[in-house]
């Protein structure tokens, strides 16, 4: 058969994602803080893209002469009214900034709160001093991880530097003796704690026992613990609380990443006709504009192919970005919006209200597609009269009735199970299932291995482990 070359036409459709598109579902799963350093990088390589006014008091941006604005377009919705709301509502954030003539200090920006790696280095220079005995502690300080702990061996240390094992360790043992606070520079959590009560005078050969068998003090094993110390329940106990009021993690008190505020994506506050008021907080949206004014008069100059070429570029680039936060905006107020509508019991009575919800219902009220619902709800906040919540929150699984009546939610019954045991007596502890039978007797169908995943989940031992601390708790008291 003699092969041949001849030309055929084909017509064929394909989706295909552009980058702009795909730049656009990032920025629906972008966290404010996020954002803001999306739009920041763009900024500095687009020159028509620059700070907008400041929002209004609806959350929305004036439009300045020439320009074009974004992140605002619709920033509030009210949802049916519903039954009776709480009186209290949500407050925005404050708005931070310089006092007096608006000119900052440079204590303003500099980083007040000292870090862990800042405060062991000081703590090193002050014990050591200088010499070989400092370096080998700078050494060490560089090993330390975010809970203060050493995680490196003495000979590995040594050997990075050069020097004798038993040099590095006497180091060592002289910062765990001296340094503040106590616990720094612990190789694990039973020389941690043993540190901590060397430094107050409360250790003894009992409580080493006690420290080298953590895992039976973690199962509540009394039982073994008793055999191994040779004291009874009451004084167990009392070692127990002596070991609760140590810290096992003394580096996280350097740890400042928890103190700052979250700031909301959307307040809900009760609104005049007993429904809820939804809408954008507009600290928590960029203020971009495209300065039509600026490119008006740098084309009026005399200016290259590259250049022309350039700025319309940037003139794209720079619709596009005003458009996608606009669009991310709506989004966000919409999927908000139904969030409210279906959990008006949450709203109004707290976890025991809260309703089952699911990605896939909410798109469907909406009109969306699921996985932009997800993009939606991840890493964004409520700020509603019971707190400030991720939207994540309000989705749970829903749980048949045992009734036949309308499903529960995961949350409101992980809810009830806590108040069931934290209602449990010494003579009164309930296993997992008679908390199931309970439960069913309530209308809410659970197998006793739901009970307990759920148990679990909510940090909350098991019945034998919580019949042993309540009969050690009446012996000590």
């Amino acid at each position: 058969m003699a092969l041949s070359a001849k030309l055929q036409i084909r017509q064929s459709q394909s989706l295909v994602m552009t980058p702009q598109l795909l730049q656009s579902i990032r920025l629906l799963q972008y966290s404010n803080t996020e954002l803001q350093a999306f739009v920041d990088s763009q900024m500095e390589c687009n020159p028509l893209l620059a700070q907008g006014a400041a929002a209004g008091s609806d959350g929305s941006l004036p439009v300045a002469d020439g320009a074009s604005r974004a992140a605002g377009g619709q920033s509030a919705a009210t949802t049916s009214p519903g039954g009776p709301a709480p009186a209290a509502a949500a407050r925005r954030t404050a708005s931070r900034g310089p006092s007096g003539d608006g000119d900052y200090s440079i204590d303003d920006l500099a980083d007040r709160h000292i870090s862990l790696h800042g405060h062991a280095m000081k703590e090193v220079a002050d014990i050591l001093g200088g010499g070989t005995g400092r370096k080998v502690g700078e050494a060490l300080v560089e090993h330390l991880d975010e809970s203060g702990y050493i995680r490196v061996s003495a000979e590995t240390v040594a050997a990075g530097l050069g020097l004798r094992t038993g040099l590095v360790e006497d180091i060592l043992t002289r910062l765990q003796a001296e340094v503040t606070p106590a616990g720094l520079f612990a190789r694990d959590l039973a020389e941690c704690l043993t540190l901590q009560l060397k430094r107050q005078n409360r250790f003894d050969p009992v409580i080493g026992i006690v420290l080298k068998n953590l895992d039976l003090l973690a199962r509540r094993d009394f039982s073994a613990l008793r055999r191994l110390t040779g004291e009874d329940e009451a004084e167990l106990m009392e070692i127990l609380a002596e070991i609760r009021g140590l810290d096992p993690k003394p580096g996280h008190a350097f740890d400042h990443d928890g103190s700052e505020a979250i700031v909301p994506d959307v307040f809900v506050t009760e609104a005049a006709d007993g429904g809820w008021r939804v809408e954008l907080n507009p600290d928590a949206l960029p203020r971009v504009i495209v300065d039509n004014t600026y490119l008006a008069a740098v084309r009026g100059g005399a200016l290259t192919d590259a250049d022309v070429a350039f700025l319309g570029e940037c003139q794209q680039s720079a619709n596009w970005l005003v458009r996608s936060l606009d669009q991310r905006a709506r989004t966000i107020l919409k999927v908000a919006t139904e969030i409210v509508r279906r959990q008006d019991g949450f709203l109004t009575r707290g976890v025991g209200g809260l309703r089952p919800m699911t990605l896939m219902s909410v798109a469907e009220a909406i009109g969306m597609h699921e996985s932009t619902v997800s993009r939606v709800t991840s890493t964004k906040y409520i700020a509603t009269p019971r707190g400030t919540f991720e939207m994540r929150f309000f989705f749970t699984v829903a749980i048949a009735s045992a009734d036949g009546g309308d499903p529960h939610s995961a949350e409101s019954v992980k809810h009830r199970i806590k108040i069931l045991i934290d209602a449990e007596s010494v003579g009164n502890v309930m296993s997992d299932d008679d908390i199931a039978a309970i439960l069913k007797k309530e209308g809410i169908d659970l197998a006793r291995r739901t009970v307990a995943k759920y148990r679990e989940s909510l940090g909350i031992a098991s019945s034998i482990q919580r019949r042993r601390e309540m009969n050690a708790r009446k012996l000590a008291s």
